[in-house]
């Protein structure tokens, strides 16, 4: 122990003891999360060049990540019109991201989609151990290791390593989560309110908190505690929903209209129709052939799996905080109107769907576990090369 620590008073020397412990605890979670994203960039980058493409290019200047650096360069009034005659408008991308690019550029010599990738890859390490937190304390050590690698040898995981706001959000999400569940009040609000600054997702973090706030407090109505909830839990509650609702908020009197934030998103073709979209989009599919078929078929079995996962999550008994988050996450990607393509990326912050396959490979036998991770991360690194070099992530 160094001499700055022998002279802290006993309660700061417990802290950090306590500190390194957890440090010590997830390094094993945070350096494979590292290699399985090494990896999938390292494909990237090899079959870029065969390709005669920049890997660069595709993870930091393209769909989401251009729009973030506009927002950087001009500001929440740029709009561009699409081919097809639509105007765009910048509005529709949550500010914390590309304020952080915005920081990050200017303390430093990086370019704003540089600094988005720093932000990415330093989020991605936060959600992996925030991640592992989780898993440690519902069902493990193991269990938390194995779900920070299959969040990051998820498919579409190359997501974590672009300049996006996916890794971002779900590291804000994570520890926010786990705060709920851990009972720092103040913290989950904070983290609530940051998170809905991110993305429109968001919501599904206020959702935690205030499940979160309401069994605690019936708990303690039923300990015997006399009075409402502390105000701590309070102040977690009242707190969380003000980053969304304060950037909705603000894009209302921006453009005038109190639901201006709706128009912003239809602009971009994105709603909430409860999915009658993408039931649309899954029966066109049986009218185009055998081939349209056979996807027909497959995005029914797909919804199939995830409705299956769903129900093993609450049969898994997962807290009710945790399972609200999922669950609001899960119906927000899946019943929203837009392009499908990206349905998969907006499932990625569902984390707690791969709690039941992680708890299943930390109780499996350590080879077994390790050739299940090495054949999911090798697959998911040939897919984020080839989903990156052909239609991508809108």
């Amino acid at each position: 122990m160094t001499d700055l620590a022998m002279d802290a008073p006993p309660k700061a020397r417990r802290r950090l003891s306590a500190m390194r412990g957890a440090v010590r605890r997830a390094a094993p979670a945070l350096l494979l999360y590292a290699a399985v994203r090494a990896l999938g960039v390292a494909a990237l980058a090899v079959s870029a060049g065969a390709s005669g493409k920049s890997a660069h290019e595709l993870l930091s200047a393209r769909w989401d990540s251009l729009w973030y650096v506009r927002v950087v360069a001009y500001g929440y009034d740029f709009e561009k019109v699409a081919d097809d005659g639509r105007v765009l408008p910048a509005k529709a991308f949550f500010p914390l991201l590309p304020w952080l690019e915005k920081a990050g550029s200017a303390v430093t010599s990086l370019s704003p989609a540089d600094v988005g990738l720093v932000v990415s890859a330093l989020a991605g390490l936060a959600a992996a151990a925030g991640l592992y937190a989780i898993g440690e304390l519902l069902y493990g050590r193991r269990a938390g290791i194995m779900l920070a690698v299959l969040w990051a040898a998820l498919p579409v995981g190359i997501v974590q390593s672009m300049a996006y706001s996916e890794s971002l959000f779900t590291a804000l999400a994570a520890w926010g989560v786990y705060a709920v569940l851990t009972g720092r009040w103040l913290c989950a609000g904070t983290l609530s309110v940051l998170a809905g600054l991110t993305r429109p997702v968001g919501a599904a973090v206020v959702a935690a908190v205030w499940v979160g706030v309401w069994l605690a407090w019936r708990e303690g109505r039923r300990g015997g505690a006399d009075g409402g909830p502390r105000p701590r839990m309070v102040i977690a509650a009242v707190i969380a929903p003000l980053g969304w609702v304060g950037y909705v908020v603000w894009v209302g009197f921006a453009t005038g209209k109190p639901l201006g934030y709706l128009d912003v998103q239809g602009a971009w073709g994105n709603g909430f129709d409860g999915g009658w979209a993408f039931a649309r989009f899954i029966a066109e599919k049986f009218g185009n052939g055998p081939a349209g078929v056979a996807a027909g078929l497959g995005l029914l079995v797909a919804m199939g799996l995830l409705v299956w996962v769903c129900v093993l999550c609450v049969r898994q008994r997962q807290p009710w905080p945790l399972l609200a988050y999922a669950g609001v996450v899960t119906v927000l990607a899946v019943a929203a109107s837009g392009y499908f393509g990206s349905k998969p990326r907006l499932l990625l912050p569902a984390f707690p769907l791969l709690l039941p396959v992680a708890v299943a490979l930390a109780r499996a036998r350590p080879a077994r576990a390790a050739a299940v991770l090495v054949v999911t991360a090798v697959t998911s690194a040939a897919y984020g090369a080839f989903w990156l070099l052909g239609s991508g992530p809108p």
